[in-house]
C-alpha cells in the first residue's frame, strides 16, 4: 500500500458513508428511546419495555442467512440502500395502530434489517480506506453508531416535548418520522458510493456459479471467523453485564451520585477515544494478536471493577473498559477486513453482528437475572460480595478466558494475509 494514500477526511467515499451513518445513527437512537415511550404509554408496564430488548435476540437466527442471500444476489450498495429504504418505511409506519403487537413486529423487523445491513457495511470499508486505516475507520464507524446515544437520548426528549404528535393524534410521531428520514439520508449518501457496485460486479463477473451456493454457516468453517469469534463473544459478555448491572452496582453498591454516574458514563466514551489512538499508534501490531490482548484487557478490567471499593477507582476502569472495548472491536474488524474478501468477508460481518447484537441482549438478560438470583457472598480475601459485584466478577473471568481462544489454527497461519487479486480502495495512491 502507497505511503501517499488520501487521510480519511479527504476520502470522499468513506466521508459520505460515515455522514450517512453518523445521521442514522442518531435517528436510530432517537427512535429507539420512542419505541421504550411508546410500548410504555400503551402498555404501562415496565416488563413490557424490556421485552423491546428481548427482541434483538430473536432476528439474529433469521438474520444472518438473509444476510448470506442479499451477499449471493446484490451488490453491498444496493443491499445497504435497499436496507436503508426498508427501515425508512417500516419506521414511519409504527405512529399509525397504537397496539403493543405493531410495535412488537416493526421493532423485531427493523433490527432484522439492521442485521442483514451492518455486515455489507462493515464489508465496505476496506473498499474505501487504505489497509493501514482500516483500525481508525472502523472506529469512526463505531463511534458514529454508538457515540449518537447521548445526542439522541437529547434528541428525543426536545422533539417528544413539542406537541405535534398529539396534535395528530399520534404520540411521539414526529421522533419516529425523523428517524425514518434519517435513514433516507443515510441511503442518499450511499447512493454515492458508486464504486462498490462496479467492484461487486466485478467480483460476481469471476464467480457467478460460486455465489449462487453461499450459506450464512459457511463463515463457521472460515477459520479467521473461528479465531475471531471468541473475541466478539466476549465483548458482548463484558458490554452486557454491565449494561444491565453497572447502574445498580455503581448507584447502591458505589453508592455513587447522579453527577459521578454521569462522569464514569462520560470516561466510557473518552477510555473508547484513547483506544482508538493508541491502536492507531500501534499499527504495524498483528490484528488478531492486537484483538486477544484487547479481550484480555477487557476481562482483567471487568473483574477488576467488580472489585473495586471506591467510585474514583471505578472511574479508572471505566477509562480502561473504553479503550480496551475500541481496540478489540476495531481490531478484531480490520482482522476480517484485510484478510477476507468479497463474499466471505460479508459472510464473516454476517456472524459478527449477529453475536454481537444477541450477546449484547442475552448478555444483559442473563447478567439481570443472575444478579436478582443470588444472594450475596462472603469468599476468603475478598470478603463480602454482594450479587452485582459477584456476577461482574465472574463475567470478567469468562471473558478472560474467552482470550485463550483468540487463536487461528496451525493450519491456517500460513495463508497469504490477503487476497492478491483486490482492487485498491479509493484514495490509494
Amino acid at each position: 500500500m502507497s505511503t501517499n494514500s488520501k487521510p480519511l477526511w479527504r476520502t470522499k467515499g468513506f466521508c459520505a458513508l460515515l455522514t450517512g451513518q453518523g445521521v442514522s445513527s442518531l435517528g436510530d437512537w432517537m427512535g429507539t428511546f420512542a419505541f421504550m415511550a411508546l410500548v410504555f404509554q400503551v402498555s404501562g408496564s415496565a416488563a413490557a419495555v424490556g421485552g423491546v430488548l428481548a427482541l434483538r435476540l430473536l432476528p439474529g437466527a433469521l438474520a444472518g442467512p438473509i444476510a448470506a442471500r442479499a451477499a449471493s444476489r446484490w451488490d453491498r450498495r444496493r443491499t445497504m440502500m435497499s436496507m436503508d429504504v426498508v427501515r425508512a418505511v417500516m419506521i414511519a409506519l409504527v405512529p399509525f395502530v397504537r397496539a403493543l403487537w405493531w410495535i412488537y413486529l416493526w421493532a423485531f423487523l427493523v433490527e432484522l434489517a439492521s442485521l442483514v445491513f451492518l455486515p455489507a457495511r462493515d464489508a465496505s470499508i476496506p473498499d474505501l480506506v487504505p489497509d493501514d486505516e482500516l483500525e481508525l475507520a472502523n472506529g469512526l464507524i463505531l463511534a458514529s453508531s454508538y457515540g449518537t446515544i447521548p445526542l439522541g437520548a437529547a434528541a428525543f426528549a426536545v422533539v417528544a416535548a413539542v406537541p405535534i404528535g398529539d396534535v395528530l393524534g399520534r404520540p411521539l410521531a414526529p421522533v419516529f418520522w425523523i428517524d425514518a428520514a434519517s435513514f433516507v439520508v443515510s441511503a442518499l449518501m450511499i447512493a454515492r458510493l458508486t464504486m462498490l457496485s462496479e467492484r461487486g460486479a466485478r467480483s460476481t463477473a469471476r464467480g457467478s456459479d460460486e455465489s449462487e451456493r453461499v450459506r450464512f454457516r459457511e463463515a463457521f468453517s472460515i477459520p479467521l471467523v473461528r479465531a475471531v469469534l471468541p473475541a466478539t463473544v466476549a465483548v458482548a459478555l463484558g458490554l452486557g453485564a454491565l449494561f444491565s448491572l453497572g447502574i445498580e452496582f455503581v448507584r447502591t453498591v458505589l453508592h455513587a451520585s447522579d453527577a459521578e454516574f454521569g462522569v464514569l458514563v462520560s470516561l466510557f466514551g473518552v477510555g473508547a477515544a484513547g483506544g482508538l489512538l493508541l491502536i492507531q499508534r500501534f499499527h504495524e501490531v498483528d490484528r488478531l494478536r492486537a484483538t486477544q490482548l484487547g479481550v484480555g484487557t477487557l476481562g482483567i478490567v471487568v473483574a477488576a471493577f467488580s472489585l473495586s471499593p471506591t467510585v474514583w477507582i471505578a472511574f479508572a476502569g471505566a477509562l480502561v473498559f473504553g479503550a480496551a472495548a475500541a481496540w478489540t472491536l476495531a481490531s478484531g474488524m480490520g482482522a476480517l477486513q484485510s484478510q477476507l474478501d468479497g463474499q466471505q468477508r460479508i459472510l464473516a460481518f454476517a456472524v459478527f453482528h449477529v453475536v454481537v447484537r444477541s450477546g449484547l441482549a442475552a448478555a444483559a438478560l442473563g447478567a439481570g437475572a443472575a444478579g436478582e438470583l443470588i444472594g450475596a457472598v462472603r469468599w476468603p480475601v475478598v470478603g463480602r460480595l454482594e450479587p452485582s459485584r459477584i456476577v461482574l466478577l465472574c463475567s470478567g473471568l469468562v471473558v478472560l478466558l474467552a482470550a485463550t481462544r483468540v487463536r487461528l489454527p496451525r493450519a491456517a497461519r500460513a495463508r497469504p494475509a490477503r487476497p492478491a487479486d483486490r482492487p485498491q480502495p479509493e484514495g490509494a495512491a
